[in-house]
C-alpha cells in the first residue's frame, strides 16, 4: 500500500486499454471516476469495476451521480432521481415527507450504484438556492441552510445504509457566485462572516456525519486570493480547525476553468495537496492525447514527491480508505426485490 494514492482519475470509453490499467496500478492512484459515456450497461460497467478491484483491490470507485440533471447511468433499470429542488419543495408541503423522501433516495442512489461495483457517489450538494448560480440551480435543495442540512442528512442516512459513504459539496459555497467554475472563474465577493453565517452552516452542523468534503473552485477575494480547494485558510483553518471536520477532503477537478488560477493541474495537485487536501480529481482527460494529461499529472506529481514540492501524507490515505465500503452490496437481482428498496422506490417523490 502507498503512504498516499491522492489521485482519482478517469478512463475513456466503455473498458479498461492497457494505458488505463498502468495508470491504475500507479502509486499515487486512489481512485476512479466514471461519467456517461462510461456506460453501455449494466453488464459492462460491473465488469468494468470488478477488473480494476483485481488490479488495485484498494482503489475507490466513484461516480458523479445524485439525480437530475447530473445523473450519468439512467438507463439498464437505473431510477431516474429527481433533482434536490423537489425534495426542497416537497419540504414546504410536508417537511417529514420530505425527509423520508430524501433517505429514499439516497438508499436507492447508493444500492444501484454499489450493486454494479460503484463505490462512493459525490452527493449531496450542501449549497445554498441563492437563484444566482445556474450550475448549481436545482441541485441545491433550498435557500434556508437549515433546510438544506436536514434534507442533506436524510439522504446521507439512506447511503449509508447501503454502505456508501457521503461527498458534500461546493465548500464553503457555489450558490452565490454567478459563473460555472467549469468554463469560468467564479468569484464570491462576500465577507468571510456572511460566508460563515449562511452557506457554510451545513458543514458546521454535519461535520460528525460527513465522511468527504468536495471545496468549491470559487475564490473569496476577501478571505483567500485562491479557490477553497487551493487555500489553507479554507481547508485547514476553516473546514478542519473552525468546524472540527476529521475525515476526507477532495479536490474538485483540476482541469475545470476555475482551478487554472493555481496554474496547470501539476501545479493544482501540489498547491491542493499543500493546502489540505486529501485527494484530487482529473477529469475528462484520458480522451485528450491518449490520456497524455493523466500520465502528465502522475509523473509531475510523483516528481515534485521526490523533491519536496509536497509531501505524503499517511493521515491523507487512511482517509481515503475509510471511504471504501465495509459491507458487500446487494447483488441487482436480489435488490430488485428487497422490500427496503421497494420501500424507498415507493416513498420517491
Amino acid at each position: 500500500m502507498t503512504p498516499h494514492a491522492p489521485v482519482i482519475l478517469d478512463i475513456a470509453g466503455h473498458e479498461l486499454n492497457d494505458d488505463d490499467r498502468r495508470r491504475i496500478q500507479h502509486p499515487l492512484t486512489g481512485g476512479l471516476i466514471f461519467f456517461t459515456r462510461n456506460f453501455k450497461s449494466r453488464q459492462q460497467i460491473t465488469e468494468v469495476t470488478a477488473e480494476a478491484k483485481a488490479l488495485r483491490p484498494d482503489l475507490l470507485i466513484t461516480i458523479d451521480h445524485e439525480g437530475g440533471r447530473v445523473q450519468r447511468f439512467r438507463t439498464d433499470g437505473f431510477t431516474h432521481l429527481p433533482a434536490m429542488r423537489k425534495l426542497g419543495e416537497l419540504w414546504m408541503d410536508d417537511a417529514m415527507r420530505a425527509v423520508d423522501a430524501a433517505t429514499s433516495a439516497g438508499y436507492v442512489l447508493g444500492a444501484e450504484l454499489r450493486a454494479c461495483g460503484v463505490e462512493m457517489s459525490y452527493t449531496p450538494v450542501v449549497d445554498l438556492d441563492h437563484g444566482r448560480s445556474e450550475v448549481v440551480g436545482d441541485r441545491a435543495f433550498h435557500r434556508d441552510p437549515r433546510v438544506v442540512s436536514i434534507l442533506a442528512q436524510a439522504l446521507m442516512l439512506g447511503l449509508m445504509r447501503t454502505g456508501m459513504q457521503n461527498c458534500c459539496k461546493h465548500f464553503p459555497a457555489h450558490g452565490y457566485a454567478i459563473a460555472d467554475s467549469h468554463v469560468a472563474r467564479a468569484v464570491d465577493d462576500r465577507t468571510l462572516d456572511e460566508i460563515l453565517g449562511e452557506d457554510a452552516r451545513p458543514y458546521d452542523w454535519l461535520a460528525s456525519g460527513i465522511t468527504c468534503v468536495m471545496p468549491a473552485h470559487v475564490t473569496f477575494p476577501k478571505v483567500d486570493a485562491y479557490p477553497a480547494g487551493f487555500s489553507s485558510v479554507w481547508v485547514k483553518d476553516m473546514l478542519r480547525g473552525r468546524f472540527g471536520y476529521t475525515a476526507a477532503i477532495v479536490c474538485d477537478d483540476l482541469s475545470m476553468e476555475g482551478a487554472r488560477v493555481a496554474g496547470n493541474p501539476i501545479e493544482g495537485g501540489i498547491a491542493a495537496l499543500n493546502a489540505g487536501c486529501d485527494l484530487v480529481l482529473l477529469c475528462n482527460q484520458s480522451k485528450v492525447d491518449g490520456g497524455r494529461p493523466v500520465d502528465e499529472l502522475l509523473d509531475g506529481l510523483q516528481a515534485a514527491l521526490e523533491q519536496g514540492r509536497w509531501h505524503a501524507d499517511p493521515h491523507s490515505e487512511t482517509r481515503r480508505l475509510d471511504l471504501l465500503p465495509q459491507t458487500a452490496p446487494i447483488p441487482w437481482d436480489e435488490l430488485m426485490h428487497h422490500p427496503t428498496y421497494q420501500q424507498a422506490l415507493e416513498r420517491l417523490p
